[in-house]
């Protein structure tokens, strides 16, 4: 369990936002690679192995940080009225 801790944390850090880059939309590490770019990738039915040969200078931590980032932001509680 407390490795599973250490990766919730980890993947993290692999998403930045920066307000001077990208308008602001998250992204990988700091470079311009935007989570819904690998999201939309992954949409189109790219495998994430042909997502890092494209490109390069992504991990394949990074994709799953991508879609755990998605994930967290569209799993919030709804309270009905």
């Amino acid at each position: 369990m407390e490795q599973n801790k250490s990766d919730q944390q980890n993947w993290k850090t692999r998403i930045t936002i920066n307000p001077k880059q990208c308008g602001g939309r998250p992204c990988i590490r700091g470079m311009r690679i935007r989570v819904t770019d690998i999201l939309d990738l992954l949409a189109a039915g790219l495998t994430q192995e042909k997502i890092l040969s494209e490109l390069p200078d992504l991990e394949m931590d990074d994709i799953n940080a991508a879609v755990r980032y998605a994930r967290e932001k569209i799993d919030h509680p709804v309270f009905a009225a």
